[in-house]
């Protein structure tokens, strides 16, 4: 196996990843056999997915999952490939800033050297997203818990305008403003997938920005030439995994057939890349 780079090698490296008209391709992870596979399929880099990885855990999404179970998952990731790792972190898994630094000392610790941090809340009554100045303060802890290790960690700030219906371009440009001097390297903007409103997010966000895909969303050539530097997954991969095991399970325990099992993995092929060293 040869020396792994630095976590400030592996960081430096995945900044560079982040390239508008040619974005990073990430198709989202949440465990090692997951994260060897996207590995396996020539991914650049590893990110997780928090609902793929608290579905996992047998949780449900939305900061129910807490800090160590989740970045416990994130070592495993880190320690099993050879890409960079970035750790989906929800919305910091901590009450305040202070926790916040505490999850990326954590974070780091795991060998990740990228996070998503969400604006949006799920407490019942609260929200739908987080005050812009209670969020700069938790993103300005991010940044300053990672300098002080040294660390150029990825900081992509989500924002949920889209995703939650709390608003449009204009506010999600002055949140991502916010976000950009607080400290974070780049934007994430799930839910917008329409090529006016990404081409209004590129051209309006000062630094690379992220869409999520899925069905309905256009190709990746497509938001590449819109200026995308990112493009993710999110918990699309994982829904459709599931999707699998309940359309076979009902199949066996109904008509007693197996036809939703073929084209699955080759055992001996999936068996020699998860037991296989690293390079």
């Amino acid at each position: 196996m040869t020396k792994q780079p630095s976590l400030r090698d592996r960081a430096l490296a995945f900044h560079a990843l982040h390239v508008p008209g040619r974005p990073l391709i990430l198709p989202n992870a949440w465990d090692t056999a997951s994260a060897r596979i996207v590995e396996d399929a020539g991914a650049a880099a590893v990110a997780t997915t928090s609902a793929g990885l608290a579905w996992g855990l047998g949780a449900a999404d939305g900061d129910r999952v807490d800090r160590q179970r989740a970045l416990g998952v994130v070592a495993d990731i880190a320690a099993a490939v050879d890409v960079p790792v970035s750790a989906d972190v929800e919305s910091g898994f901590a009450v305040d800033p202070e926790g916040v630094a505490d999850t990326i000392r954590a974070v780091l610790a795991a060998g990740a050297v990228g996070v998503n941090i969400e604006d949006a809340l799920y407490e019942e009554g609260a929200g739908p997203l987080r005050d812009v100045s209670e969020q700069t303060e938790r993103i300005a802890a991010a940044r300053a818990a990672a300098d002080a290790a040294d660390v150029p960690l990825f900081v992509n700030a989500r924002i949920d305008t889209f995703l939650r219906g709390a608003g449009g371009v204009d506010l999600t440009l002055e949140r991502a403003a916010a976000f950009r001097a607080a400290g974070a390297d780049g934007i994430f903007v799930p839910g917008a997938v329409d090529p006016g409103t990404v081409k209004e997010l590129v051209d309006g966000v000062d630094g690379p920005l992220n869409i999520m895909v899925g069905p309905g969303a256009p190709p990746v050539a497509e938001l590449a030439a819109l200026g995308v530097a990112r493009v993710s997954s999110g918990a699309g991969i994982p829904m459709a995994v599931h999707a699998l095991v309940r359309r076979a399970a009902r199949e066996l325990l109904g008509t007693g057939t197996y036809a939703s099992l073929a084209d699955g993995y080759d055992y001996g092929e999936l068996n020699a890349l998860l037991g296989g060293e690293r390079r």
